[in-house]
């Protein structure tokens, strides 16, 4: 089983001191979140760490699902910048949003925006395959706004091009599936986390009420072998939730 950890839970600490503490853990992978503060990774930065890496492409002040033509296409740049991070440092993953709908969008123009966000994702994939990068698209937790949180819809669309979901539990739950309905084929990377459903929490293991030893197994059974991202609030949910991890996993 691959584990890694994502550095969304160090954000306040700073890059190379969250790098330090998963490392210290003897967790295999970190998940590098390539936004502010951590805009400007290069890879001298990641060198002194025995870490291999996934990539969490921008999702703040980012949206490819953008109906401004320009503010699109400024976020598919951004999310591209990821992806050649990741050819650069050799990174299995690159994770991405798919995207928003702002209040009046999403009331006058939601086909608008699933269709804008599918041929930016069309886009986006066609850039990461000829570089040889895994890019993969999340489902999205029950907030308003939030496109693609029918994780099915989400199955067809990346099946129909080819690529990989990130399956993020948490989210999934927070929409309300069940833990046997989330699980696909074209899963490839998986975000875990915890909560009780009522928000999207992002709680250490086993602090929230979700089945994760059933959805674990379950995606075991189907020979998943993908990488774990923890994906909590900070360094001692990222420990937690590691130990969890060694004694039931």
């Amino acid at each position: 089983m691959k584990i890694g950890a994502s550095t969304l839970a160090g954000i306040e600490i700073g890059l190379e001191k969250t790098l330090e503490f998963i490392e210290d853990l003897g967790i295999e992978y970190a998940e590098l979140v390539h936004q502010f503060p951590s805009e400007h990774i290069t890879p001298d930065i990641l060198e002194s760490y025995s870490l291999k890496y996934s990539i969490h492409a921008p999702f703040m002040d980012v949206n490819i699902a953008a109906l401004q033509d320009k503010s699109r296409a400024n976020s598919i740049i951004q999310i591209k910048d990821s992806i050649d991070l990741a050819n650069e440092i050799g990174a299995e993953v690159v994770v991405v949003h798919p995207g928003l709908a702002s209040f009046l969008v999403n009331k006058y123009f939601l086909d608008d925006v699933y269709k804008v966000s599918n041929e930016s994702i069309a886009e986006i994939n066609d850039y990461s395959r000829d570089l040889g990068v895994m890019t993969t698209i999340e489902n999205m937790p029950a907030f308003d706004g939030m496109i693609y949180q029918n994780i099915s819809d989400l199955n067809n669309l990346v099946a129909d091009l080819q690529m990989g979901m990130t399956l993020d539990i948490g989210h999934g739950n927070h929409v309300g599936y069940s833990p046997d309905e989330m699980i696909f084929d074209s899963i490839k990377h998986i975000h875990i986390h915890d909560n009780f459903g009522d928000d999207d929490a992002h709680l250490s293991l086993g602090e929230g009420s979700i089945d994760l030893k059933r959805i674990v197994n379950n995606l075991e059974s189907k020979n998943y072998s993908g990488i774990y991202i923890i994906e909590v609030n900070d360094c001692d949910s990222i420990k937690k939730s590691y130990e969890y991890m060694k004694k039931n996993f």
